[in-house]
């Protein structure tokens, strides 16, 4: 548990990394941060005075105590290292080791270490990563976002990147508000072509699951209402399926326990699923229902993962570049230091402020025409 004299050091060090307190700018007085986090004045300067010896404030008598401007600082500290920093939401499971290991070679073919850090999709983790790289000035940062479908509170964090000319971009998703280049895939599409070739095998009663506190999730239901309307299918509200990342391990599989457990005239004929991670668990609900894949019922994952092909169904899904992904965002992260260290916009191959992957579907044996 955080001590009160570390709790006040660090709400005054997020501030300066935040960009509330500038460079020279007045901190708040030891009363006020006395009043504020309900501590002794011996307390604030404890933790002031410890902001002093290392560096983050300084004081002038009789004015009080200020941010400093370390800028010069961490510039002659750090001038010989060469670190890109890479935030994803996880590091060891999923399609994430195949990104990572596809930026990761290409960063150390051209000289520079890699820092791993991983938010488990929490915005508090992020916000501990990001002061961790503001303190150390990494040449540049590939960030995969967290919670991308909701407001994010970090991003004072991500503008004190800017200011400070720390590059960065985003790959999977992005923040919309503030306009990153980003590395991602067309998640319209991809739900688009998932819930079309469901349509094409004959199916009309066809459930949905989506991540909806990922941007990813909301795009590929949109894709999936597309297709519907695109081929004038009735859309069933009770059809889609919403979970977060804190449901994913038992909201889907509990609500589709319940739509297997429906009389068969009105039983869904077939599932779109958010990722083939959450396929893999239905899979598991179908076979307890004592139902077949694809005879009684069809399946589509997406990202075409290692998990596609573990089970005795191979699932039919839709493409992600994954290594692919990893190693362009690699090379793009270093164009943008390479132009931040010179201080001037150079020619670069990218017209536009992102990268677009086309979806490509995957056919395999979890899909067939309804009978």
């Amino acid at each position: 548990m955080q001590t009160k004299y570390g709790t006040v050091k660090q709400a005054i060090k997020s501030k300066i990394l935040d960009g509330t307190f500038q460079p020279h700018q007045k901190i708040n007085s030891e009363s006020e941060l006395m009043k504020q986090f309900g501590v002794s004045r011996h307390t604030v300067r404890l933790a002031i005075g410890d902001l002093v010896n290392q560096g983050w404030l300084y004081r002038e008598q009789g004015a009080g105590t200020f941010c400093a401007d370390r800028s010069n600082e961490e510039a002659t500290s750090f001038i010989q290292k060469k670190n890109i920093a890479i935030i994803t939401t996880y590091i060891s499971d999923y399609i994430f080791p195949s990104i990572i290991r596809g930026a990761e070679s290409y960063l150390s073919e051209k000289g520079y270490q890699v820092s791993l850090f991983s938010t488990n999709n929490d915005h508090d983790n992020e916000r501990k990563f990001l002061e961790k790289i503001l303190t150390q000035h990494f040449d540049g940062v590939i960030i995969e976002p967290t919670k991308s479908a909701m407001t994010n509170p970090n991003i004072n964090y991500y503008l004190n990147l800017e200011r400070q000319n720390i590059p960065y971009l985003m790959i999977n998703a992005f923040y919309d508000e503030l306009e990153p280049f980003h590395i991602v895939m067309d998640d319209e599409k991809g739900g688009f072509i998932q819930t079309e070739h469901l349509i094409e095998l004959g199916h009309r009663n066809i459930v949905g699951f989506f991540k909806n506190d990922d941007i990813q999730g909301a795009r590929r239901m949109k894709g999936y209402l597309k297709a519907h309307r695109k081929h004038q299918i009735e859309i069933f509200p009770n059809n889609i399926i919403t979970y977060n990342t804190e449901e994913k391990n038992n909201k889907p599989v509990e609500m589709l326990r319940k739509i297997l457990k429906e009389q068969k005239e009105k039983r869904s004929t077939a599932i779109v699923c958010y990722n083939d991670e959450l396929a893999i668990k239905l899979l598991d609900a179908i076979r307890e229902a004592k139902l077949s894949v694809p005879e009684d019922i069809s399946i589509i994952g997406f990202d075409d993962s290692f998990m596609a092909e573990v089970t005795e169904v191979k699932l039919t899904t839709v493409a992600h570049p994954q290594s692919e992904m990893g190693q362009l965002a690699a090379k793009v992260i270093l164009d943008k230091v390479k132009q931040s260290k010179s201080n001037k916009k150079e020619h670069t191959n990218l017209e536009k402020d992102h990268i677009r992957f086309d979806p490509k579907l995957v056919v395999r044996n979890s899909t067939a025409s309804i009978k």
